[in-house]
């Protein structure tokens, strides 16, 4: 290996001298402490998106690249730097490193920036590409490492982008699968649409009804009465205008489509998405991300069924039942939903806002005794998703398919010891697949006693009635769902 290096030392030195000389010295000191990166992770932030999120999964792979090579590499592997008289002059560094030569700091950022961009953005890792080998190079060509510390350094920082994935694991991109496309009425400008409108929903708080009003002109507009349940309202306007209602919109946050498309299960009506609120979560489930693209699918009368969540409650307040597109809970989850949501919408990745709201949400818990189809548990808090989430930690972000006709049913255990704190560890080292205090199961049902008294039950983030016995189970293609053809 010495010989090696050395040789291909040889070979780099005797090239002759041109101006690429000073610009590589440049650009080595440039990245000096990961500052040339961290330079160009701002610039990838700037942009929402796939951008956005390249850039902070490469700055985390180069804490770990940075923290492998620096603290672990270089004390582990000693190894002197090249002699300063095997370079000519004009080529040397002004101030050499004293630290190891082996492996390359420079090297392992660089390609960890890189590798990790590159999962998020393709585009943006292949114009970064040709920067990161020129920093790798460069430190071969200032002489302050040699070859294969450089090609350490690289296999440091794949790993390291590859790393990220444990901890901040790729969402599924794009609509969920739906297997049923089904043939809807075709609504001529509207003709038959009841169309509910929160025009507080979303960043800006801007409101959709003129463009709703362009594109439908003969659909009727509703808006949210204060003080007024949203499921009542709208069967209320449904009761009143029995047969000429065919379909029901909704444009607003997740919250505000939960509750009307609860209302367009409830009376078998088609439901048309206009997304309009801060993350959409739903529609970019289904795959409606425009208004646009809604307008298409209500003209040409193209959609999908999609399952439901469906739960049955006894309790004080009598019989009663709920839809839900999303999630129901019992415990402290609705508001650890709410708080990742927040921190969501401030710029924050997923998997950093799930966690901190985890762990706030953990400190106020009260265990809850209960019967999980017949059998005794105590747990913080349940969780029970309409469809199988992913990832399959505490905190599911997205749903690869919608018509599986399964629950997610997770939930953390009360009777162990240090549960939470075991929990929060399990988390944030994602090891929970092998940890006692939690379960995760897909089932087609699950039945729910409570053995303490009466709790209020939580579907899709809105509170709902005091129950103590809850019938879950998912309803296969309970919501037809206008949307226009993908192909697969």
């Amino acid at each position: 290996m010495g010989r090696v290096d050395l040789r291909l030392m040889t070979r780099s030195a005797d090239l002759p001298r041109t101006r690429a000389d000073d610009a590589l010295k440049a650009l080595s000191r440039s990245a000096n402490k990961g500052r040339l990166w961290f330079a160009v992770a701002a610039l990838l932030a700037a942009r929402k998106g796939a951008t956005r999120r390249g850039a902070l999964r490469g700055v985390a792979a180069i804490g770990i690249a940075s923290a492998t090579a620096n603290l672990v590499g270089k004390n582990l592997f000693p190894r002197r730097r090249p002699a300063a008289e095997l370079l000519p002059e004009h080529r040397r560094l002004t101030k050499r490193p004293t630290s190891s030569s082996f492996p390359s700091g420079h090297s392992a950022s660089a390609v960890a920036f890189t590798t990790a961009v590159a999962m998020e953005h393709p585009g943006a890792a292949i114009a970064l590409a040709p920067v990161a080998a020129a920093v790798a190079y460069s430190r071969m060509h200032t002489g302050v490492h040699w070859p294969t510390d450089i090609a350490a350094g690289a296999a440091i920082g794949v790993g390291a982008a590859y790393a990220t994935r444990h901890w901040w694991p790729r969402t599924h991109e794009g609509p969920a699968h739906v297997t049923e496309s089904v043939r809807l009425a075709a609504l001529e400008d509207g003709d038959g649409l009841l169309v509910l409108v929160n025009p507080h929903s979303g960043v800006s708080g801007a409101d959709p009804t003129e463009e709703i009003k362009v594109s439908w002109p003969r659909a009727t507009i509703v808006y949210p009465e204060p003080g007024r349940d949203l499921v009542e309202q709208l069967s209320e306007e449904l009761t009143r205008s029995p047969g000429d209602i065919k379909a029901v919109g909704v444009a607003g946050g997740d919250g505000t489509v939960a509750a009307v498309a609860t209302v367009a299960a409830e009376y078998q009506l088609p439901l048309v998405l206009i997304p309009a609120g801060t993350l959409n979560h739903f529609a970019r489930d289904v795959g409606v991300e425009s208004t646009a693209e809604s307008v298409e699918s209500v003209a040409t009368g193209t959609g999908v069924e999609i399952d439901l969540g469906y739960v049955e409650i006894s309790g004080t307040e009598g019989d009663t039942h709920r839809w839900f597109v999303n999630t129901a809970s019992l415990g402290g989850y609705p508001e650890m939903v709410r708080l990742r949501e927040r921190l969501e919408a401030r710029k924050w990745p997923k998997w950093p806002a799930g966690a901190i709201a985890l762990i706030r949400t953990l400190r106020r818990a009260q265990p809850i005794r209960l019967e999980l189809n017949g059998k005794p548990h105590l747990v913080w808090m349940l969780f029970v998703g309409n469809g199988s989430y992913a990832p399959k930690g505490f905190a599911p972000t997205s749903r690869p398919e919608l018509d599986t006709g399964l629950l997610d049913v997770r939930y953390l255990r009360a009777d162990l010891p240090y549960s939470r704190a075991r929990f929060v560890i399990g988390t944030l080292t994602r090891t929970l697949g092998t940890s006692h205090v939690y379960r995760q199961h897909d089932l087609r049902a699950l039945r729910v006693r409570l053995l303490d008294g009466y709790r209020r039950i939580a579907t899709d983030g809105e509170v709902g009635p005091l129950g103590q016995e809850f019938g879950f189970s998912a309803k296969p293609d309970a919501l037809a769902i206008y949307r226009a053809h993908h192909d697969a």
